[in-house]
């Protein structure tokens, strides 16, 4: 299937139907879509998660071996994106949790990873360690974020 394209106009749950909270996990997507439209004029597109599976292994061993995380939640959709040489990939999980990685291909550039909550789930266990801050969105209501920084290499996949 190939990506497609997010609407940050009309809020879509496809894709993310089995989500409890598929509402405002739809609309903390669609926010992401109105960032890379605005921050960089990038259409932001979705795959299902089991169409992206080295992607969603180098997600998951950056996690694990970073801070020693495992989702406790199926992923259910992914994005691929590169803009203004920034690779960010992107995860959707069924829990409601967004996870965006951050990775600037030039050496010492900004390595990260971003936790989004949507609004409506509780913190997974995983992520009891973190302090969330909240911020207000129009098409995901309240919004709990937090971060870490990426410190070891982590070799892309290939074809990335």
């Amino acid at each position: 299937m190939p990506a497609q394209p997010i609407s940050f106009t009309e809020v879509s749950t496809a894709g993310l139907e089995s989500s409890p909270v598929a509402d405002t996990l739809a609309g903390l997507r669609a926010n992401e879509a109105r960032y890379f439209s605005t921050k960089y004029s990038h259409t932001f597109t979705t795959t299902p998660a089991a169409e992206a599976p080295e992607t969603l292994v180098w997600v998951e061993e950056i996690l694990r071996s970073e801070r020693e995380i495992q989702p406790s939640s199926p992923a259910l959709e992914v994005s691929i994106t590169e803009v203004d040489g920034i690779f960010w990939v992107h995860v959707f999980y069924e829990s409601g949790l967004a996870l965006n990685v951050l990775w600037t291909r030039d050496d010492g550039g900004k390595r990260a990873v971003g936790f989004k909550l949507s609004e409506g789930m509780d913190v997974p266990p995983e992520l009891a360690t973190f302090k969330f801050a909240r911020q207000k969105s129009k098409l995901a209501g309240e919004i709990r974020g937090s971060y870490f920084v990426i410190k070891a290499e982590h070799p892309l996949p290939s074809g990335l």
